[in-house]
């Protein structure tokens, strides 16, 4: 099961290749493209599969996205976990995934299709992505992919592909990984990336903090925690929340959570600056001084999926600026979440010469 959403935009003829994004993410992955009316559609869905047997005909069915987890938690697989597939079978769950997906919302197959690619020391993994991508029925015209940072920061510096021609830094924070990277007109420079500080281990500290909070009365899963920060996480205003857990040996208990959630995100945001401020601004100052100073008197792009949360943006600002000891603006783009897709299409229309 995928969301899908509609936005106007300029219509392609059927005899027009048509662009498309697309994002694999380690939790959700995201396509967008323009259809024939001129309604730009949104597919988003979690990365996660799961088979079953027909129960009629004997034959393997797949399911795939929210209605897996919701139907099948005991057995669906999340096999971009760590962010790319990471062997054989993990990459052949990735291709019935991606297959299923293009297939069950009809993504144009005489397309240009632009892929958002981590910024991961992996080549291994970033192969067998490759191989999912090039083996799938969409971007028979053509095929790229670019960084997903750099796509993701095309829909915040401007109404088209402006980013390209910028000088700017991003920083992608993601599930799996924190990724920071320069860009000088669309180059890479000093591309860095940590799995040390990520949204996954605001989960888990969430699940720790509230089993602390509760004195060990409580005690919930990843995907809870995930929802907890996704759902009440808030920097400009957080307001304490209760929740309800059956007990054991029946009846049920109300909890309150005060602490928990911000404790984890504020670890995560000093983390995070303390990575940008202090180990990969010196390296790019020291690489490539004059970019370097273009890049901090540009906005900072922030990007990824921990950008949603409210206050978030502004909260970096200003505890970057601290302590960098200077100002610096920050910036993210409307819709962090699907950003990334959003800018793969962007840069697709250019490719087909919209």
């Amino acid at each position: 099961m995928s969301t899908n959403t509609n936005e106007e935009t300029d219509g392609f003829e059927s005899s027009q290749s048509v662009p498309v994004g697309v994002k694999l993410g380690s939790t959700r992955t995201v396509l967008r493209y323009p259809d024939t009316t001129g309604q730009t559609q949104t597919i988003r869905t979690l990365t996660c599969l799961a088979t079953y047997e027909d129960a009629i005909t004997g034959d393997e069915r797949v399911l795939f996205g929210e209605q897996a987890a919701a139907e099948y938690p005991d057995r669906v697989e999340f096999m971009l976990r760590s962010g790319l597939p990471e062997d054989d079978e993990r990459t052949e769950l990735a291709r019935r995934y991606f297959d299923e997906l293009v297939e069950t919302n009809g993504v144009p197959q005489d397309s240009t299709v632009v892929y958002a690619i981590p910024t991961i020391d992996n080549e291994a993994g970033l192969r067998n992505l490759s191989e999912v991508i090039e083996n799938s029925a969409i971007g028979t015209v053509e095929m790229r992919s670019y960084p997903e940072s750099l796509c993701s920061a095309i829909p915040a510096l401007g109404d088209g592909v402006e980013a390209v021609d910028e000088v700017f830094v991003a920083v992608n924070m993601g599930s799996t990984n924190l990724e920071a990277c320069a860009y000088r007109r669309g180059e890479q420079l000093l591309p860095f990336s940590t799995g040390s500080v990520t949204g996954n281990d605001v989960d888990r500290r969430i699940v720790n903090n509230v089993e602390e909070e509760t004195q060990g009365r409580v005690h919930v899963d990843l995907t809870t925690a995930r929802e907890y920060k996704e759902e009440h996480g808030d920097f400009d205003d957080f307001q304490p929340f209760s929740d309800v857990v059956q007990q054991p040996g029946g009846g049920s208990h109300e909890f309150t959570i005060e602490d928990s959630v911000m404790d984890a995100l504020n670890w995560y945001l000093d983390e995070a600056v303390d990575r940008v401020a202090n180990e990969f601004l010196p390296d790019f100052a020291n690489e490539f001084m004059k970019p370097y100073q273009m890049a901090l008197s540009n906005p900072v792009v922030v990007t990824g999926g921990m950008a949603c949360l409210p206050g978030l943006t502004d909260e970096f600002e200003r505890r970057l600026s601290a302590e960098l000891d200077r100002e610096i603006s920050v910036v993210a783009p409307p819709e962090p979440d699907t950003a990334a897709a959003e800018g793969a299409m962007r840069i697709a229309e250019r490719l087909t010469g919209d």
